[in-house]
């Protein structure tokens, strides 16, 4: 079983997928996410089981319990090829998750993304971003998970809000890096937060 990591701004430790090697530097929490890695189920059924897409990605994920939260962070990635990705994830289990990203388009630029996984992945693009970095957003209220994205982080724009499903229960919550096209990416997190929260309008910038 792969050591527990404790990261600034968490208070619940997290566990590193099996393989990976992520390093906490102060405040900054990093890992290089190998060639050819993602966790995307394709809708049209040719991608593979669900299993085998989680084992190829690289996550660090931990159980933040029950109740609303809100969790962000400053996310960074040295993109080099399409779909390299810092990620927010949110995970059920190997049907049931969702992952709010920092992603390279395929035109080259850095972008806002968002995928839902309820049996089949979903992909949205929410907005491109002109810098190196982004700050993402994840909150639950209730059992609805919402996502923003900021540039600056103070203003947040809402990407979407969305269900799991009726029979989920609790969660894991934490980061993840991919780079399902290129040879590799590496990905960081910093002025990482946790709170104990209920977010108010969804749509308010706040």
């Amino acid at each position: 079983m792969s050591t527990p990591l404790a990261v600034p701004g968490i208070p619940f430790e997290l566990i590193p997928s099996a393989g990976s090697e992520w390093v906490v530097a102060g405040e900054r929490v990093e890992v290089v996410a190998p060639a050819h890695t993602d966790l995307f189920i394709d809708p049209s059924g040719e991608s593979g089981t669900a299993a085998e897409t989680m084992l190829n990605a690289v996550t660090l994920l931990g159980a933040p319990g029950a109740g609303d939260f809100v969790f962000s962070g400053r996310v960074d990635a040295e993109f080099r090829a399409m779909f390299d990705a810092a990620v927010l994830l949110v995970w059920a289990d190997d049907r049931h998750w969702a992952k709010l990203c920092f992603e390279q388009s395929p035109a080259g630029t850095p972008m806002v993304v968002s995928v839902v996984t309820r049996g089949v992945s979903d992909d949205a693009n929410a907005f491109t971003v002109d810098g190196e970095t982004v700050w993402l957003r994840v909150s639950r209220v209730g059992r609805l998970f919402a996502l923003h994205a900021s540039t600056d982080g103070d203003w947040w724009h809402f990407v979407r809000a969305f269900a799991l499903g009726d029979e989920i229960g609790d969660v894991q919550l934490g980061f993840e890096g991919q780079s399902p096209t290129g040879e590799g990416c590496r990905v960081s997190f910093d002025r990482v937060s946790f709170t104990r929260e209920t977010l108010g309008d969804l749509r308010d910038g706040r």
